[in-house]
Formats: structure tokens, sequence, C-alpha cells
């Protein structure tokens, strides 16, 4: 038997089992508030459960990236790197907009759940859309004074390329662009802040490419420079073989002229005979 004193093991499966339940009986909540308009159809029992399966597998796949948790406090840094961690994750799974408000409020704990569940209880008097820029916004409000937030979103603003490259460009615009929610509302329009930025001899080779989403500018910017490097490049080569081949010649030319100088001296003096030229 084991001592009275001594902690029971728990099973790190009951824990994922106990976490997948609190994730679907917080599911199961959001299909009820979103009265007439549900996600799955009403009428068919068996929707929901397939939807709640669905949420369940996405929940898996989400904290495959080891999301953090978040307790809430003073600490800037520890709020900031958070909500960076989290656009990060969602930046590669291509989430909709209310999933990822879903799975970040499950990250919350301690004071930042009892935040959110005030700012859920004002969303749903005030019927607010539960998308992410909101959540964003709430947070901003909630864990950054407005001094700070000001200060970063006139950051975000006059963000420039300038000597950058392009990595450090696109890891400075991703980290203060959740201060400026507003200024980037739709893919669209993130993307063309994002390429505003870049400095002009980037952006005329985009100039005739279509772009409609952040990720596929980033891409693109990727691949118009690594082209005009191998581009330059193959000039320097080129220009160096040209040379060489220049110099090379100009060594050759001498003995060249001296061997055909008497050739070119005969047809002169044959010229100048028959047409009585002097030479």
């Amino acid at each position: 038997m084991p001592e009275p004193n001594s902690e029971p093991q728990i099973d790190p499966n009951i824990q994922v089992t106990a976490a997948i339940q609190r994730m679907t009986d917080l599911l199961a909540q959001v299909v009820q508030q979103e009265g007439p308009n549900p996600v799955p159809p009403v009428g068919n029992p068996g929707n929901l459960g397939n939807h709640v399966e669905r949420e369940d597998r996405a929940l898996k796949r989400f904290q495959k990236f080891s999301p953090p948790k978040f307790l809430g406090g003073p600490d800037l840094d520890v709020a900031e790197q958070w909500l960076e961690k989290m656009i990060d994750i969602f930046a590669a799974l291509y989430y909709s907009e209310e999933r990822h408000v879903t799975f970040a409020v499950f990250q919350l704990e301690g004071a930042a759940c009892s935040w959110w569940n005030i700012i859920r209880m004002k969303w749903e008097r005030e019927q607010t859309p539960r998308t992410w820029v909101n959540f964003v916004r709430e947070f901003n409000a909630k864990y950054f004074p407005p001094l700070v937030q000001e200060k970063k979103e006139n950051e975000f603003i006059r963000l420039r390329q300038g000597t950058q490259s392009v990595a450090e460009y696109e890891s400075q615009f991703t980290r203060l662009s959740k201060f400026a929610p507003e200024l980037i509302l739709t893919e669209q329009s993130r993307a063309r802040r994002f390429l505003q930025g870049l400095n002009v001899e980037i952006q005329k080779g985009l100039a005739v490419t279509q772009i409609t989403t952040f990720s596929d500018a980033v891409e693109k910017v990727l691949r118009s420079k690594n082209a005009r490097l191998q581009v330059r490049s193959f000039q320097n080569r080129k220009r160096g073989a040209s040379g060489s081949s220049s110099t090379q010649g100009d060594k050759r030319t001498p003995l060249k002229f001296e061997r055909t100088r008497p050739a070119e001296e005969r047809l002169a003096r044959e010229f100048s005979h028959r047409f009585s030229w002097t030479v």
C-alpha cells in the first residue's frame, strides 16, 4: 500500500484527456452561444459531435507547437513574448480567427483567465465579433499602457527596411504589427504595408507580381532577392572572365603585330607600285 502522505503519480495521458475534455466543454458552450446560426447544421445531433471532433484534432495540432501559458501580471516583456508566440503559431496553422481566440484563451490561467471571463461577458453583452483583431485590441488595452501602445504603433507606421535584411525587416514588421491591428485588418492590407516598407529596388522587382497574402509577399520578396543575387553573381563572374581575357590579349598583341608587320608592308608596297602611291 502507498504511504498516506505520498502524492499519487498523475498519468500524462490523463492530463491530456482532461485538457481535451475542458476544450470540448468550451466548444460546446460556444456552439450554444451562437444562437440561431450554429456551426453544425441544426437538426442533426451527429454534426455537433463531428464539429467537436474536428476541433479536438485542431487543438492537438496547436499543442504540438508547445504554446506557452500566460498568467497575466505587469511584466510587459512576458505579455509581449506570449502574444508574439501565439501570432507565430497561428501564422503556421492557418486557422480561422474565431479558432485563434478559442485556442489563445485556452492558454490563459490565473489573473489572465479572470480577465478574459470579464471580456467574454462584455462581448456577449455587446455582441462583439469573436475575432483575433478584437482579442489583440483587448489584450493590448489590458497589458500595455497607452503610452507604450502609441510608441509601438508609431514605430510600426514608420518602419522601413533600410539597412536590414529582408528577414530582419519581416521580423520587426511582425513584432510591431500587433500594436496596430486596425492598420492591417485584411491579408491584402498587411501584405501591402509590408511591401511599402521595402527598399525601392526590391519593390521595382515586384511591380508586376500579383500578391494577395502576407506569407505570399514574404516568399516572393525572398525569391526576388535570391534571383537578383544570382544575376549579380553571374555578372561579376562574366566581368571577371572578360577582364582576364582582355589582359591576356594585350600581352599577345605585340608578338602578333611583329609577326604580321612584314606582310603588311609588302602588300602596301605592291599597292603603291600598282597605283603609283607613295609609301
